[in-house]
């Protein structure tokens, strides 16, 4: 398995579009309300980027036809843009978003609460993305890929929850998908060895439900078998000396931490 360690030069490049894809996941996430498409959605998302002068990573990767990954309620991953699906009040809506600056991506996602949403499922959210600060602890170097995922695992099953086995995080940087696969689940491998100067796409897929998945006709949207509820949190770290660096905050993250 080669894991690329990017160089200094390559990690500012991978800064530059950590930062901006912090800033359109904020912006975007306010445009998120009752009535809206996920096709307007995801108009506002491709103009936001352009905006900064980059690309989306995802507009025609593999085929895949939009800027955003828009995926409502019981939809993992991977919702294609519509303009008959309407967000409504009560929703939970995952914004899959990668940005390309200067031939480097980054890679993040958030799941937005849409009104008024069920005490059970913002817990689900809140604990999604609490499970991705749980793994990043051991993103260290010297430590083992698998250690990541094993701590979001244990976080996640305390509360019953199913942590999605059938896809994974991955490497990025001059690809969008590069090695390593990074499992959320318990492994008994221990995976690669972690190294300063790599760059990892962490993501959490936390069903409220069961851990498994299906593929819908479109080829694409994955939901859950049960019909229960998912949440997606992720960020494009760098393995440093010393605690990983998290390339793809929010502002106001980045304020809160």
């Amino acid at each position: 398995m080669a894991i690329k360690i990017k160089s200094a030069r390559e990690i500012e490049l991978m800064r530059e579009a950590g930062r901006i894809l912090g800033e359109v996941h904020e912006a975007l996430a306010k445009e998120v309300v009752p009535g809206i498409s996920t096709l307007e959605i995801d108009r506002k998302c491709q103009k936001m980027i352009e905006g900064y002068g980059c690309k989306p990573s995802f507009l025609g990767l593999y085929g895949y036809p939009a800027s955003v990954c828009v995926s409502l309620n019981d939809e993992v991953v991977h919702g294609i843009p519509r303009e008959d699906c309407i967000i409504m009040d009560g929703d939970i809506v995952s914004l899959d978003i990668g940005v390309e600056y200067k031939g480097y991506h980054s890679d993040a996602a958030r799941t937005v609460l849409v009104g008024d949403v069920e005490e059970e499922i913002r817990l689900l959210v809140e604990r999604t993305k609490e499970s991705f600060f749980k793994g990043i602890e051991f993103a260290l170097p010297g430590n083992h890929l698998h250690q990541i995922g094993n701590e979001i695992d244990d976080y996640c099953s305390q509360f019953g929850y199913g942590v999605v086995r059938d896809l994974c995080g991955h490497g990025v940087g001059s690809a969008l998908h590069e090695e390593p696969e990074i499992p959320n689940f318990r492994k008994r491998t221990r995976g690669p060895k972690l190294k300063e100067g790599m760059t990892l796409a962490v993501e959490p897929m936390i069903n409220e439900g069961t851990e498994m998945v299906e593929w819908m006709d479109d080829g694409w949207t994955v939901v859950t078998l049960d019909g229960s509820m998912s949440a997606h949190y992720e960020n494009t770290i760098l393995i440093t000396e010393g605690k990983p660096e998290i390339l793809t905050l929010t502002p106001s993250e980045r304020g809160a931490l």
